[in-house]
């Protein structure tokens, strides 16, 4: 008995409505993907193949573009285009989506088909995997189906010849009726012919025949799509399989191999011990080592970078000269409102902006060419296959522990990247789950936190910063591994209630070790992750700084608004677990979680708000963003307004699991098109946030 989901083409109730269905994903393609000509003339070549093949590689390698490669699947969840020209002729290259079908069901991939079949490509270039050629083919043989000039690249022969691998070139393209040539992209070998034979097939100098097994000559795209998906799901099944037969009749025909290697045997080796009965324990050391590094490095880094920026502030502590010397010029020259604008400029917008910069950039520095590395390596695809059959149990899509991971870099990401869960169902639960691992935005605020309490539980500070560092980055792991069970449990509410569903299988691929290409990897993951992903966070943050340094300068009664705000919030902060020791009477508690209210364009400046709204609540007036003090400095501010380790426990607690970023929020409502689910992004961690804080304070913490 089979089992069909809603909209599936082979039930006849809702055959209009698939029929509707597949009319829109193909207007999508026509006005997302044309292959954008720069001249009237340029050929169109479109990209595909399965994901790890090295397809993007090729892409960056003929174009010259440097779109973002790595080894696991699902890297390409957008298209791209680039062009090159050869022989004094223009090419547009257009990189689909990397799948292992064209009747897949996620949205990328069902663009990808329709622009294979009305894209307007000239030719189709299908990008092979060397290694593990017999079940790339089955796509290749769909793509057969669909178009009548393909040419199939064989790519990483360098990979297949250390694994003792031949491929008879020829034969197989004797047997599918179209060229076949070979490349290892990454050393820049067999271009220069692909981009020949390229040339050659758009202008009929080689002939391209596709011998089908399903389709003929003679009808259209849509009907040859309509042939494969068949009528019936017994019709799609013979189809199918027809298509794996046949691949595994050429493999067997065409591909030689000479047996265990040195190379194969190490990747079994390596295999053993990653998946192995080890491989949860490997799992958590790797992350610790990621960051302890990430961390560790960020300490060397902020600091001096943070110096760099307050000496723009202020140049010179006698004179005052630098940015700052603007707001005391016109306060004391009487300007009027020109001080008002200086200080919200300046005192707001600057200190904000270079506050998130030097807090953010060094640990994403570090820790997205880590993770690029990881994923290089080969590793990230073993932690999801390990974590899939939790999340399997939870009801959602094992690829979502890849999107997880990619949340710790950066929250925002993560959400994009959940474009590669093909069901809409499992998308939407990985995209509301997401903010439960912390992102590079919370790691600082998190680590100040446990460096107090640290200090708070052992009444002082560690002499050894390596043995602090250690210590630091355990509870750290212990609140990411909290996050991740938080993650778990969510996802199996939210698919036992609004988004229920059987959880769906995903084919996962575990692609062979392979040494980093560390110079290209560490360039590239520093400008297309760190750069950009920064960029947007100062995009957000800057606005935030202009309406902190107006509410910080408006007077209210004997102080500023802000101050007013903080105190006003007081009581509900307090309830939480924020306020601070009986007897000191302060504002801590509102204060903290206005922090995290005002927060929200950039989690980085939660607690450079909290500090300078205690340093005004004490001085009675208007004092600019923290500039020029170390963690031990604002240390000192935090303990003196009563913060103490029960204090912190709930800091953490909320810091862990309350809403996400305004750039997050933003990605939810562009990825699901919907101010509901983007709504719904930032209620579920922020009741999860407020129901823990306050089982801690009047639970657990209360008895202690």
């Amino acid at each position: 008995m089979s089992i069909m989901c809603a909209g599936c083409p082979y039930c006849p109730e809702d055959e209009g409505k698939a029929k509707r269905k597949r009319k829109q994903k193909k207007d999508a393609a026509s006005t997302q993907l044309k292959g954008n000509k720069l001249k009237p003339d340029d050929h169109v070549v479109a990209l595909t193949g399965n994901p790890n093949t090295g397809k993007s590689t090729v892409f960056n390698a003929l174009t010259g573009m440097h779109q973002h490669t790595g080894n696991w699947p699902g890297k390409t969840v957008a298209t791209a285009e680039g062009r090159y020209e050869y022989d004094e002729k223009g090419f547009v290259l257009v990189d689909l989506p990397g799948t292992y079908s064209l009747l897949s069901h996620s949205q990328e991939e069902e663009i990808a088909s329709d622009f294979v079949i009305n894209g307007g490509a000239e030719c189709v270039v299908v990008v092979c995997e060397s290694v593990c050629l017999e079940r790339n083919l089955i796509l290749v043989q769909q793509v057969m189906e669909l178009h009548d000039k393909v040419i199939i690249c064989v790519n990483l022969m360098d990979e297949a010849k250390r694994h003792g691998i031949s491929v008879c070139f020829d034969d197989i393209s004797e047997k599918l009726g179209v060229p076949v040539i070979g490349t290892s992209a990454a050393k820049g070998e067999g271009l220069d012919e692909l981009r020949k034979l390229i040339e050659d097939v758009c202008e009929g100098r080689v002939e391209s025949h596709p011998k089908r097994i399903i389709c003929t000559q003679d009808e259209d795209g849509d009907t040859r799509m309509n042939m494969m998906r068949g009528t019936t799901q017994k019709e799609s099944d013979f189809a199918a399989i027809r298509m794996v037969y046949r691949a595994e009749e050429i493999s067997r025909e065409t591909v030689f191999d000479s047996g265990d290697t040195p190379a194969e045997k190490r990747q079994k080796t390596m295999d053993k011990i990653f998946m192995g009965r080890w491989g949860i324990l490997i799992m958590l050391a790797v992350l610790f080592f990621v960051f302890w590094f990430t961390l560790a490095g960020a300490d060397w880094l902020t600091d001096p970078l943070q110096w760099c920026f307050d000496k723009i502030y202020i140049w010179n502590d006698e004179t005052g000269m630098g940015l700052h010397y603007l707001v005391d010029l016109s306060q004391q020259t009487r300007w009027g409102g020109w001080y008002y604008i200086a200080v919200v400029l300046i005192d707001g917008g600057y200190l904000v902006a270079t506050k998130v910069i030097a807090v953010m950039l060094p640990p994403m520095a570090i820790f997205f060419p880590l993770f690029t590395l990881l994923e290089d390596f080969g590793y990230l695809p073993r932690v999801a296959f390990r974590l899939d059959n939790a999340f399997r149990k939870c009801g959602a899509c094992g690829k979502q522990s890849l999107t997880m991971c990619m949340g710790f870099g950066c929250n925002a990401a993560g959400v994009v990247g959940c474009r590669i869960i093909d069901s809409e169902r499992e998308r939407k639960i990985a995209i509301l789950t997401n903010n439960f691992v912390p992102c590079n935005g919370r790691f600082p605020t998190l680590m100040l936190i446990i460096g107090f309490l640290l200090e708070q539980i052992f009444k002082s500070s560690f002499g050894s910063w390596f043995v602090s560092s250690l210590l630091s980055t355990v509870v750290l792991l212990v609140v990411v591994v909290i996050g991740v069970l938080i993650t778990f449990g969510v996802s199996k509410g939210l698919s036992s209630t609004m988004l229920k569903g059987e959880p769906s299988s995903f084919v996962l691929e575990l692609p062979p070790f392979r040494r980093p290409m560390f110079g290209r990897v560490i360039v590239r993951s520093i400008w297309d992750r760190t750069i950009k992903v920064l960029g947007r966070a100062v995009e957000v943050a800057l606005p935030a700084g202009i309406l902190i340094g107006i509410l910080s300068v408006i007077p209210f009664r004997d102080s500023t608004v802000i101050v007013g705000i903080a105190n006003a919030l007081n009581g509900i902060g307090t309830v939480m677990g924020f306020g601070g020791s009986e007897g000191f009477g302060g504002i801590l508690g509102g204060t903290l979680l206005l922090a995290f209210i005002l927060g929200l364009p950039a989690n980085e400046i939660v607690i450079p708000i909290a500090v300078m709204i205690l340093s005004m609540s004490t001085s009675g007036g208007y004092v600019s963003m923290v500039t020029g003090m170390g963690d031990s400095d604002i240390t000192s501010i935090l303990v003196n307004a009563g913060m103490t380790w029960k204090t912190c426990i709930s800091l953490m607690t909320f810091s862990l699991l309350h809403w996400p970023c305004a750039t997050t929020i933003l990605s939810v409502k562009n990825e699901l098109n919907s101010w509901k689910w983007a709504g719904l992004s930032a209620l579920i961690p922020s009741v999860c946030g407020v129901a823990a804080c306050l089982v801690l304070n009047w639970g657990i913490l209360w008895w202690i």
